[in-house]
């Protein structure tokens, strides 16, 4: 089943009317429409188009899915696409994708599980009176662009935990690399959706009739989400790269110093084992056969590994 909403002097006047009448409801000045699609329903988007009049590319651009974050211009009307975020518990990011028709007097919305709570709760109690399309492209873009604020925004919070997890004494590696591959994969990810959404506010500034004197203000607060959006992406990427690379060397680090140790011991045990390989000749040697020679060596081991490991000690290789 399509949603459909129809205002009339900034009032919502008319719900859940059937698609096929749009054309007639629209007949009158003051009247605009918005029409929800979901886009298994080829045939509700295919009445919506004929009764509209969109083009058919745009029609076969939301049905075939995945397009690219784009505005295409039309002589009658635009075509959007853009993409929802939301990211789950593991740090992973998940979009849907919003195909938008804009047309002189309607809205049209074809998606597959966007919530478009927020966005009709925007339309009821907004300041702005929905008497014109702009009115309500700009509370849908406006949800859409909170939800890549609000994306980035829980990424940094994982990777701050991330951050926390590379400088403990005996951190997870493997996790640290899983979560730092997964995070990086889902900034890879939003920067695709998000960076193409700047040209799109642009171009819908230059759209005639579209964005009037006193909705410009409200595009413009959209365009700013939409930079700082983008600019923190780009700064969490590269946040990223910098942990991992402050991991490897934090890792490299703690290697090498696992190797001075080993090779402190290892000289430590080098004594006793050249002491006791020479006096292991099968020729006589001081002290042979007396218990005195026994005494030596063990003094010469003793008092040489003690001095060894003091050195290594005060070196700091142990």
């Amino acid at each position: 089943m399509s949603t459909t909403r129809l205002y009339r002097g900034a009032e919502l006047s008319e719900e859940d009317f059937p698609v096929d009448g749009l054309r007639a409801r629209l007949a009158a000045g003051d009247a605009i429409a918005w029409v929800d699609i979901d886009h298994h329903d080829d045939a509700a988007l295919a009445a919506v188009g004929t009764e509209l009049g969109l083009h058919q590319l745009a029609v076969e651009d939301a049905e075939q899915r995945h397009q690219r974050p784009k505005l295409d211009q039309y002589r009658t009307h635009q075509f959007l696409a853009v993409y929802g975020t939301t990211v789950a518990d593991d740090g992973s990011l998940t979009t849907c994708e919003l195909s938008i028709f804009v047309t002189d007097r309607a809205l049209v919305t074809v998606h597959d599980g966007f919530d478009m709570t927020p966005v009709t709760r925007r339309w009821d109690d907004s300041v702005v009176a929905c008497d014109r399309v702009g009115a309500l492209l700009h509370a849908l873009l406006d949800v859409v662009v909170d939800g890549h604020l609000g994306a980035v925004s829980t990424l940094d919070d994982r990777i701050e935990d991330l951050e926390g997890l590379v400088f403990e004494d005996t951190p997870d590696v493997r996790r640290l690399q899983r979560d730092a591959v997964l995070l990086r994969r889902s900034l890879s990810r939003l920067r695709r959706v998000v960076l193409p959404m700047r040209e799109i506010m642009t171009g819908l500034t230059r759209v005639a009739g579209l964005v009037d004197e006193e909705l410009d203000p409200y595009f413009g607060d959209i365009r700013d989400h939409v930079v700082h959006a983008t600019e923190w992406t780009e700064s969490l990427r590269d946040h990223v790269t910098a942990l991992r690379e402050t991991q490897l060397t934090i890792q490299g680090n703690r290697l090498n110093l696992v190797m001075k140790k080993v090779t402190g011991w290892a000289a430590i045990i080098a004594v006793p084992t050249a002491i006791t390989g020479f006096y292991g000749q099968n020729v006589p040697y001081p002290g042979n056969g007396e218990p005195w020679g026994f005494w030596v060596s063990t003094t010469v081991i003793l008092g040489l590994g003690i001095w060894l490991y003091a050195m290594f000690k005060r070196k700091d290789w142990l």
